[in-house]
């Protein structure tokens, strides 16, 4: 694998990260693949290691984390204490799936301050990715969140 693969994926899942940080879900999105068949589900551990397909947010398709955006910045927009996040994220392994295709581990810590609050750990976890990687640039194609707590601090707006 090349330099230039790994710096394309890098910067997709920066503008990930940065995306959800700045709280800008048309941002999110656009780190996403426009192909129909884009997921991002974000589970907890103990339910991914018993194989259950319980997730905190399953977003199966491309229309549902569209669905997402909506939620997010229209629905539910005023009626949560709002909250900023730092994510940081440390990419452990990527192997090539496909011509194009790359299967990326990478492990993630999230800090949230709740507005006039102290900074605490949200969670911790890991990121199971498909990124597809084009001259034009690298998408996320699928994005796995499995995080480590078995339960949350507090309510989550905003995905992984």
């Amino acid at each position: 694998m090349n330099a230039d693969t790994l710096n394309a994926i890098d910067a997709v899942q920066t503008r990930h990260i940065a995306a959800l940080d700045a709280q800008d879900m048309a941002g999110w999105l656009a780190t996403f693949s426009s192909d129909p068949a884009t997921s991002y589900i974000c589970i907890s551990a103990e339910n991914e290691q018993r194989g259950l397909s319980i997730a905190l947010m399953l977003d199966d398709s491309r229309a549902r984390l569209e669905d997402r955006v909506s939620i997010v910045t229209k629905v539910w927009a005023g009626t949560y204490q709002a909250y900023r996040t730092r994510h940081f994220f440390q990419r452990l392994d990527c192997r090539e799936a496909a011509p194009g295709r790359f299967e990326v581990v990478s492990n993630f810590l999230i800090v949230m301050t709740p507005e006039g609050g102290v900074s605490t750990l949200l969670t911790s976890g890991i990121y199971r990715d498909l990124v597809e990687v084009s001259p034009t640039g690298a998408l996320l194609r699928q994005r796995r969140a499995v995080y480590d707590a078995d339960a949350l601090p507090r309510y989550v707006v905003f995905p992984f």
